[in-house]
């Protein structure tokens, strides 16, 4: 495993939908990025500009439920990816049981940054969410088709 932390939280430029990003506490090259939520999205940026909501909202509820059956997050795990879809473990230590909860990866990075507990990613959902590389001649296509483009070229992509 490997641990991350909250690098920020950013818009993906095509679909306009938020993406977390984390990257490895060690390493500033081991980035991953998780599109999430807009409601979620909000609740990170506000907990990390340091944002007190007027009234608890649904994390600072669920983190107060937590500590008043004497409960703690140790930790959370991003532990899967299957079919697009991340999946995560939230890790609670009570007494000395741990008690291991399925949450989405917003839920579970929304609580983990306000117990300031430890987000950890499995090293094979990194290996699954890489991108593979373009080839060079690929990537020279793409430039020349860009660099040539005309306004025509998308009026006769409308009609």
């Amino acid at each position: 495993m490997i641990e991350m932390v909250v690098h920020g939280v950013t818009l993906d430029p095509v679909s306009q939908m938020p993406i977390v990003v984390l990257k490895a506490k060690d390493n500033e090259e081991v980035l991953l990025p998780i599109w999430i939520g807009i409601f979620e999205a909000d609740s990170i940026v506000r907990q990390l500009q340091n944002i007190e909501p007027p009234r608890p909202m649904t994390y600072e509820l669920t983190k107060s439920i937590i500590e008043s059956v004497g409960a703690k997050l140790e930790k959370i795990i991003i532990s899967d990816l299957k079919d697009s879809t991340y999946y995560a473990e939230l890790h609670i230590l009570q007494g000395n049981n741990i008690i291991v909860i399925d949450s989405r990866p917003s839920d579970a990075i929304n609580l983990a940054l306000r117990f300031e507990a430890p987000i950890f990613v499995e090293e094979e959902v990194l290996e699954k969410s890489k991108v593979p590389k373009p080839e060079e001649e690929e990537k020279e296509k793409l430039k020349e088709w860009l660099e040539n483009i005309k306004p025509e070229d998308f009026e006769k992509g409308l009609s």
